[in-house]
C-alpha cells in the first residue's frame, strides 16, 4: 500500500472495514428499510439521528434528491457493503484493514456518538487501528457525527498538534 505511506494524520469515520464478514443487526435493518421505501426521506433520515439540523441543512441533504428516480445511488449504497466473503473488493479491504493494523504509524483521531446504535463497532475498530488512542465520546450524539462540525474538527487538529 505504497500510496499511503504519505499520510500523516487519520480521522477515523464512523463506520467499519468491512471484510467480507457480517456486520450488526443494525446494518440490516437500515438495508432493510432503504429496500422497503419508495421515496428516501434522506434529509429526515439524517435529522433523526441530528436533531440539531435546521430545516435548511435537511433540505441540502435531500438536495441531490428530488425525486425518487435520483436515489439510484442511495438505493443501492446498502447492498454495496461487503458483508459476504465472496463479494467484489473483500480482499482489498482485507489488505486495507492489515495495513491500519499492522503497518500505520501516524496519528488517528477517533469521535463517537454514543447514541449511534453500533458504537461496539466502532470500539471494536478503534482497536484495530495501530496506535488509536482513547476516542472522543459524544454522549449526545448518533451515527452523523460530522454534523458536530467544529467541536469535532478542533479537537481533531488539538489531537494532531496543528491548533
Amino acid at each position: 500500500m505504497e500510496a499511503i505511506t504519505t499520510i500523516v494524520h487519520f480521522e477515523v469515520p464512523a463506520e467499519n472495514v468491512p471484510t467480507g464478514e457480517p456486520l450488526g443487526p443494525h446494518f440490516y435493518e437500515w438495508r432493510s428499510l432503504v429496500r422497503s421505501t419508495p421515496d428516501l426521506p434522506v434529509g429526515q433520515w439524517i435529522r433523526d439521528t441530528a436533531p440539531q439540523l435546521t430545516g435548511q441543512e435537511m433540505a441540502a441533504y435531500d438536495a441531490p434528491f428530488p425525486g425518487s428516480r435520483f436515489q439510484a445511488g442511495a438505493r443501492t449504497f446498502p447492498d454495496l457493503a461487503m458483508v459476504e466473503p465472496e463479494m467484489e473488493g473483500v480482499t482489498e479491504s482485507r489488505a486495507a484493514l492489515g495495513f491500519w493494523t499492522e503497518e500505520w504509524s501516524g496519528q488517528s483521531f477517533m469521535a463517537i456518538g454514543m447514541k449511534d446504535p453500533d458504537v461496539e463497532t466502532m470500539q471494536a475498530l478503534r482497536a484495530k487501528i495501530r496506535g488509536c488512542p482513547e476516542p472522543m465520546i459524544l454522549p449526545d450524539v448518533g451515527h452523523f457525527v460530522q454534523e458536530q462540525g467544529r467541536a469535532v474538527a478542533r479537537a481533531a487538529l488539538r489531537a494532531f498538534g496543528d491548533l
